[in-house]
């Protein structure tokens, strides 16, 4: 039951301050996710490649000016790709991505709307590129037709499909069913995009894991459209407990967003509803009243506040005592 990450925060994150981010955040996110060994990453126009002339989005940078930051990144280890609305494809688009050493495409449409969506996804696959697919409010069908439409677009050349909870409005027993309908269906890895207005967020990827979900998608610090996705770190904290994503270096992808991004987001006027300290707690299963003592030894002998707590807790999670706190901490120094 294998689980792996795509995190979509320099596209539907793009959402919060218009269309896309600016320069220096997309390099920004691009190094840490890529140093933190986030395997698949989706990034640029939040309405996705060609959207800043077909659409006029034009609240973000061109796609040729995402294309060129991220030429740094595409030896890190990491997959990168766009996402392409199915009614904005252009071959040229798709050519673009190609010439500019993406590894995948993620076409999108609504579900039902499989008769636009053939050509871009053989396109894509034509260009030597790994077609994914987003079917866009899922639950606007059945479990059933939306297996069905799987199958369909799986025949036509698909390498991943996305079942994707735009409006956050699914049930964890909902997505339990959909997901494992479209895991019998096809053959090719079944992933899972989860929006937060019912505050769902996570127990809906776990639903989604639990019945056969190979991939999750999300978001640094939650950042997506409307009420936000699951955030990144959630899930991989979540996971990680489930003994899963272990290549992925949560400590410093929490360093990463307490000194890096939520100081620049703080300019957007965006705030972070589960800081690195919160979310370590909730890992941890420490309780917040012994946090001074954590950062004053964690301070004195300069090792990762967040890494500290998780080990001490684990030996003693009641009531550590701050001999055990500096006895863990000259280990890990």
């Amino acid at each position: 039951m294998g689980v792996t990450l795509m995190d979509c925060t320099l596209r539907d994150g793009a959402n919060i301050v218009g269309k896309g981010f600016d320069a220096e955040i997309t390099d920004m996110v691009l190094d840490g996710l890529t140093l933190c060994n986030v395997p698949v990453i989706e990034f640029g126009n939040a309405g996705g490649i060609g959207a800043y002339e077909v659409a006029g989005f034009t609240q973000a940078l061109t796609d040729s000016e995402y294309l060129s930051i991220a030429q740094k990144y595409l030896t890190r280890g990491s997959e990168l790709g766009m996402f392409l609305n199915a009614k904005r494809y252009r071959e040229d688009y798709v050519a673009l991505a190609r010439e500019n050493g993406l590894s995948f495409l993620r076409v999108g449409a609504d579900a039902g709307e499989l008769e636009i969506s053939i050509a871009p996804i053989k396109c894509v696959k034509k260009y030597g590129l790994k077609a994914f697919y987003s079917l866009m409010k899922a639950y606007i069908l059945s479990a059933d037709e939306l297996a069905e439409e799987a199958k369909a677009l799986e025949d036509a050349g698909l390498d991943q499909i996305t079942i994707m909870d735009s409006a956050g409005t699914m049930f964890p027993d909902q997505v339990a069913e959909y997901t494992s309908k479209l895991v019998n269906a096809v053959s090719i890895p079944v992933a899972f995009h989860c929006h937060n207005n019912l505050g769902l967020s996570s127990a809906n990827a776990l639903a989604a894991w639990q019945n056969g979900a190979k991939i999750l998608d999300c978001g640094l610090m939650g950042m997506a459209r409307s009420a936000g996705n699951l955030p990144t770190e959630v899930c991989v904290g979540m996971m990680q407990r489930y003994g899963e994503m272990k290549s992925i270096d949560l400590y410093k992808m929490l360093d990463f967003i307490e000194k890096r991004l939520m100081p620049a987001m703080e300019k957007h006027s965006y705030h972070n509803s589960i800081t690195p300290l919160d979310l370590t707690l909730g890992i941890s299963g420490c309780h917040s009243s012994f946090v001074k003592t954590f950062k004053t030894v964690a301070q004195e002998k300069n090792v990762n506040l967040f890494r500290l707590i998780v080990e001490v807790s684990a030996q003693n999670r009641k009531n550590p005592s701050e001999s055990l706190i500096r006895e863990v901490a000259e280990r890990l120094a």
